[in-house]
């Protein structure tokens, strides 16, 4: 069974780099897909980045591609979401989620099985 905790969020400037980390627990099978949403308030669940843990495959948003990278550390059973160059746009809560059963549709919230409990990243002009 798998749980996720997201963690590195917070309040930066325009202009400014964050990376959150989604830290999971139990098993990781080599099947998983790993992503990164995020959700402003009024505003549906947002595809950002995915990578397979098996293959370190990774997809991207067009709308964050060369803006944002996703990487995972199998020895920290672990996935970073480096965010560049920020703006109030990207103001949201950020969720990391696993897709126990990847068929293809990475950008998909529904596909996801668990979801973390989200941090919050706020910024500022």
């Amino acid at each position: 069974q798998v749980q996720l905790v997201e963690s590195g969020g917070g309040l930066v400037q325009a202009g400014d780099s964050l990376t959150v980390a989604c830290v999971a627990s139990g098993q990781i099978l080599s099947s998983y897909l790993m992503g990164w949403f995020r959700q402003a308030p009024g505003k549906e669940r947002e595809f950002l980045a995915a990578v397979t843990w098996r293959n370190n495959r990774k997809y991207y948003a067009d709308s964050v591609k060369g803006r944002f990278t996703i990487s995972r550390v199998a020895a920290e059973n672990t996935v970073y979401l480096q965010m560049n160059n920020l703006g109030p746009e990207d103001t949201a809560n950020y969720y990391c989620g696993v897709d126990f059963s990847f068929r293809g549709s990475y950008y998909l919230s529904t596909e996801y099985d668990v979801w973390g409990q989200g941090t919050q990243v706020t910024v500022s002009s």
